[in-house]
This record gives structure tokens, C-alpha cells and sequence, in this order.
């Protein structure tokens, strides 16, 4: 089902379209926590440590490619609001060359730039082999991982959030199945969970591109369009590249969190390790509703309907506080259940440890659902550019704080710390949006 979001009741479309992005992301959170799961029951502490440290990595390479796809997403959903096909498969063969150049890049420096990468997070002497097994094997997955998204960017850009949801559960399914058998049955270690993930990814992409190939023939490219547009290549780069920044700082801001967090030994990096997971499964509804949103405010954007992306926002907002204000309140309430899922019950500082993280940061989920939702906003109005200023903001100031507290005061500085960043930027962000609404309202009103 595809979704034309400049006409028609919003909180129902926005809550119908985001239901399969959601759904994708938890499949694919599901997988994440089997994966830990394995590897944290079978595999050991180390083991745990090593994969929790590259999961951080794996997830600054991914906002990379995700930044990019998600910032042509936007032309692509502004281009199909203002009713320009032709405009949108120009666009989509441009975004192609910049988004498949960077993951071209990204695949080259990878392995090279390992060993300076593990230098840099602080990697103990036992964790090192099996953190840089499995990053050497995830590295293949980097093509396939930016086809998959670039896929699903070109769907969603036309309202279609659905056939993306049903590739992933079936990457999801192969994940799981293929680390049973690698891990459990041909005792693969480290390195067979990262065979699992780089096919499963293969599938999903394969899949999906073929799908729209076959399929979709109102996006597929003829001659015509197979050029570079230097205007719109402007366009697409401007926007890609400020989101894919945007999405890269705050990543590298948690791969330096998670490089302090490792100075505190191997107890500290587990919790941290499993706590992390839990917060991704818990939020990240929140985050694919705001992601969800982006496409609703960028049709709307393209159809210049301004009054209805204000009150789009204001329907969003309701929504996402009243679910992370939910979710706030059972992980509290639950948080060493949870963290049983991933740590053996015996190994009781690592409990301790990821108790006080869960209940220190995760109070506060209303403030990274608020920040997902301004990410979202400015991104769809092409203001990218404010959303690295937030994420400056929350990151800088997390940074700041651990760095220099941390050391000396504990590790419960870096817990506190992360609420901290994100109800600032949270201020920060809400106000510039208000002045953007006066600003447009008076132009509509002349």
C-alpha cells in the first residue's frame, strides 16, 4: 500500500505507515538480541565484550550509508508530493551514483583502517582477536547493506513502508537460523554470527532490489534519465550528506562513550554491551515512527502545505510521548529481568553494573523520542543542517561530561550523562522549530 500523506486524516496514515517500520526494526532488534544472546550464553564474557565493542563500530558504518539513503528519501518523497515522476527517477539514479560511490569507499578503507580503529576504543589485549574476526567478515556486508537501504528509501519515498518490512523478516529469519547452525553446530565462534549477518544481508538486498526492478515500473529509470543532473545532484548531496553526517557524529559520539566505557574492564563493557541492546529494541519504535514522520513532512514540504506539517508535528509529538513515557516505566521496572536475557545471572557486577545504566538513562526515553521526532522534522524540510546542531549538542555534551567526570567520580557519570545531552538539545531544537513555524505561517499569511 502506498500512502499520498498531503491529504486525509494524519494521525491514522502516520500510524499505519510507520507500523511496518517499526515492525522491521524490531525483527531486526529481535535478531540483534538472539545474536547477543548466543553469543553471550555459549560464547562467554569475552566473547560478548568483542562483539558488543564492534557492534558500535557497525552501527557508525550503517548511519553512514542509512544518512545517505535517508537524505535522498527526502527528495525522493518531496519530488513524488509535487507529482514529478520524471524528476524522481533522475533523482534516484543521481542519489544511486552518490550512495554507491560511498559504499564503495567504505568497503576500501574498512580492514586498512582496523587495527587504528581498535587502538582508538581501547580493545583489551583478550577481546582484540575476536573483535577484529568478526569486524574483518562484517566488512563484506557494507555493499548489500546500502542496496537494502537505498531500496527501501526509494519505497518509502512513495509512501510504500510495507514490502521493505517483509525483506527484512526474511533476512531477519536467515540470521537467526544461520547463527544456530554456524555457531551451536559448526562452532564457528565470533566468526560464524558474522557469516549469518553478511548473507542474511545479501538476501535482503538481492531481494528487494530485484523486487523493485520487476515490480515498480512507475520508479524504474529509462534512458532518458540515466544522466547527471548537476542541479538535482546538488540537491540530493546537499541533503544526503548533511544526514548522513548528522547520523555519523552521532554514532562516532557512542563509539567514543563506548571507548571510555571500556577503560572500566570487561564487567562494565558486557553491561554496557547488553544494556545497549535493550535500549535499541526499547526505543527504536520511537525512532522508525520519527523516520516515518520525515516522509510525511517532506511530501507535505513538496505539496507546500506548511500548516499541515505543524499540525502533523503536534499529532507525532502525542504520540511518541505517551509511548516512551510506556516503555520508560517497564524497563525500569524490569531492567535486570532483561539483562538476564543477555548475562549469565551469576556474573553479578555485570548485573549491577547494567541495572544502574538501564535505570539512569532509560527514565528518560521521552527525550530521544522528542529529538528523533526534530531529527525528522528538519530533515524533511531539507534544514538538515539544524539537525547536526542537535546532534552536536546531545553528543558533545555527553562526551564532555563523561570524559571529564567519568575517570575520577565512576561510570554512572556516562549514564547520567546521555539524558542530559538529549532534553538540552531536546530545548535547543523545540524552539528553533516554533521560530520556523512563525516564520512560514507569516509568509502564508502575505
Amino acid at each position: 500500500m502506498q500512502y499520498d500523506f498531503t491529504s486525509g486524516p494524519i494521525r491514522r496514515s502516520l500510524v499505519l505507515f510507520s507500523l511496518p517500520l517499526i515492525g522491521g526494526n524490531l525483527l531486526q532488534q529481535c535478531y540483534n538480541i538472539i545474536d547477543t544472546w548466543i553469543v553471550g550464553r555459549y560464547l562467554g564474557n569475552i566473547p560478548l565484550a568483542a562483539v558488543g565493542s564492534a557492534f558500535s563500530l557497525m552501527i557508525l558504518i550503517n548511519s553512514l550509508l542509512l544518512g545517505l539513503c535517508m537524505g535522498s528519501g527526502v527528495v525522493f518523497s518531496q519530488l513524488y508530493g509535487e507529482g514529478k515522476m520524471d524528476g524522481m527517477k533522475s533523482a534516484i539514479v543521481n542519489a544511486f551514483l552518490v550512495g554507491g560511490g560511498a559504499a564503495v569507499l567504505l568497503l576500501m578503507l574498512s580492514a586498512p583502517t582496523l587495527p587504528m580503529v581498535a587502538q582508538l576504543m581501547r580493545i583489551p589485549e583478550d577481546v582484540l582477536p575476536s573483535f577484529q574476526s568478526y569486524l574483518q567478515i562484517i566488512f563484506w556486508g557494507i555493499p548489500f547493506t546500502f542496496l537494502f537501504h537505498f531500496g527501501a528509501a526509494v519505497l518509502r519515498g512513495i509512501g510504500n513502508s510495507l514490502i521493505p518490512l517483509l525483506f527484512l523478516l526474511l533476512s531477519t529469519v536467515m540470521n537467526i537460523g544461520l547463527d544456530l547452525v554456524l555457531v551451536l553446530v559448526y562452532h564457528q565462534g565470533v566468526a560464524g554470527a558474522a557469516n549469518a549477518t553478511v548473507i542474511a544481508q545479501a538476501g535482503s538486498a538481492v531481494g528487494l532490489m530485484g523486487y523493485i526492478l520487476l515490480r515498480l515500473p512507475q520508479v524504474q529509470p529509462d534512458r532518458s534519465h540515466f544522466r547527471l543532473d548537476r542541479k538535482l545532484m546538488r540537491r540530493i548531496v546537499s541533503v544526503s550528506v548533511l544526514t548522513s553526517v548528522q547520523q555519523s557524529i552521532m554514532n562516532f559520539g557512542i563509539l567514543m562513550v563506548q571507548s571510555l566505557v571500556n577503560s572500566f574492564g570487561i564487567a562494565t563493557m558486557a553491561a554496557f554491551a547488553a544494556g545497549v541492546k535493550i535500549d535499541a529494541f526499547a526505543y527504536s519504535p520511537a525512532q522508525d515512527f520519527a523516520n516515518g514522520f520525515s516522509t510525511f513532512v517532506a511530501q507535505n514540504a513538496g505539496a507546500g502545505k506548511q500548516e499541515r506539517i505543524q499540525k502533523g508535528f503536534q499529532t507525532a509529538l502525542g504520540l511518541s510521548a505517551g509511548f516512551c513515557i510506556a516503555i520508560s516505566l517497564l524497563v525500569f521496572l524490569f531492567a535486570q529481568p532483561l539483562l538476564t536475557l543477555f548475562i549469565d545471572p551469576m556474573e553479578k557486577e555485570a548485573l549491577r553494573i547494567g541495572v544502574q545504566y538501564l535505570r539512569m538513562e532509560g527514565t528518560f526515553y521521552v527525550g530521544i523520542g522528542l529529538l528523533f521526532l526534530l531529527y525528522a522534522t528538519y530533515r524533511g524540510m531539507e534544514r538538515a543542517g539544524m539537525s547536526i546542531v542537535l546532534t552536536v549538542i546531545s553528543l558533545g555534551l555527553r562526551i564532555l561530561i563523561s570524559y571529564c567526570f567519568a575517570p575520577s567520580a565512576g561510570v554512572w557519570v556516562i549514564w547520567v550523562s546521555i539524558p542530559i545531552g538529549w532534553l538540552i538539545a531536546d530545548g535547543v531544537g523545540t524552539a528553533g522549530l516554533r521560530k520556523l513555524f512563525r516564520n512560514d505561517t507569516a509568509k502564508d499569511s502575505r
